[in-house]
């Protein structure tokens, strides 16, 4: 069976696995339940819209270097996945988009500021859970609430006349996805009660991973046809939003990328514009120099989990890896 790019040939793994995500399942459900029945449907919106749980499997699949059955690994994982849950709501409104995994968007549905505060309530959900989990655990939600917000600010401002552009998004995707990401591979482990170096490990795993996970998903909206990737190719080129592969086409500087850099420095509104500016880029060295950076994010990935115990759930996480790359095409 494969769920999100991991093959399970392992049945023991396969089943511990499914029924730590499901018990995650259950346990979210229950935790956006509010006396208010506003709060509560509003809350479940997005939860109930579905989505690929990919934190809670990372969770569960690190959790297989200690001892998996601990209740705190559920728990962490219903912490990580509401603190996601909330930056959801929270991004649907600075965005202003309307739709949300296919369905209205909670800001669309019920106006901005229900939105806003219902995010809010899940981010108090996840806070008085983690509390249960010790001060340490506390701590590191903590910090990674506070990357997540300082990634979202530094997104919002974007590059200041001395900044360097690409590092600038590069740290934004670090704190803005690899650090929930890193969080969810290190709870999975610490709860689990893996050794100290495996946490060590794991958590740089999951940033390297979570970074390129988001990465790819930048090369694949400009270089997948209609219907690949499940949303219309150059949707971010259309709208202006900075991407790995766009970012580094604007530091080309030879004349025959001219063309190319003046209709990258603007959203691309009209149809002839931005099929010109997608032929473009797809045929530029840029869409090449990302792929071969996400390849190295994944290479890097791979050589932590060298570090760990070879077992199945290193095999799992080892797919992880791959899929990264053969998502590029």
């Amino acid at each position: 069976m494969s769920v999100l790019g991991v093959s399970f040939n392992d049945a023991a793994l396969e089943s511990r696995v499914l029924a730590g995500v499901r018990e995650v399942e259950t346990q979210l459900l229950a935790a956006v339940k509010s006396p208010d029945a506003l709060v509560s449907e509003a809350a479940a919106h997005l939860l109930n819209a579905g989505g690929k749980r990919f934190r809670p499997l990372l969770i569960m699949l690190s959790a297989e270097f200690g001892d998996p059955s601990r209740a705190d690994v559920a728990r962490s994982a219903v912490v990580v996945e509401l603190t996601h849950l909330a930056t959801l709501y929270h991004d649907d409104v600075m965005d202003e988009a309307d739709k949300r995994r296919g369905a209205p968007s909670a800001n669309e549905r019920w106006g901005n500021s229900v939105a806003i505060l219902v995010g809010d309530y899940l981010f108090a959900q996840a806070s008085d859970l983690v509390s249960d989990l010790g001060t340490d655990a506390v701590r590191i939600q903590a910090r990674t609430f506070s990357r997540l917000v300082q990634g979202q600010i530094r997104e919002t401002i974007g590059p200041g006349a001395d900044d360097d552009a690409l590092a600038h998004y590069l740290a934004v995707v670090a704190d803005k996805t690899g650090s929930l990401i890193a969080t969810s591979a290190r709870f999975g482990a610490m709860m689990a009660g893996a050794p100290a170096d495996v946490q060590e490990t794991l958590t740089e795993f999951g940033e390297r991973i979570g970074a390129a996970f988001q990465l790819a998903d930048d090369i694949i909206d400009i270089a997948s046809e209609t219907g690949d990737s499940g949303k219309t190719p150059g949707t971010d080129l259309r709208e202006g939003v900075p991407t790995l592969p766009t970012l580094i086409a604007l530091r080309s500087t030879d004349a025959e990328s001219a063309r190319l850099r003046a209709l990258l420095s603007k959203p691309l509104t009209d149809d002839d514009e931005h099929a010109e500016a997608l032929t473009l880029l797809r045929a530029h060295p840029a869409l090449t120099e990302a792929r071969s950076y996400v390849q190295a994010e994944a290479d890097a990935a791979s050589v932590l989990l060298a570090k760990l115990p070879d077992t199945s759930a290193r095999a799992a996480l080892q797919e992880l890896c791959d899929t990264v790359v053969t998502r590029l095409g």
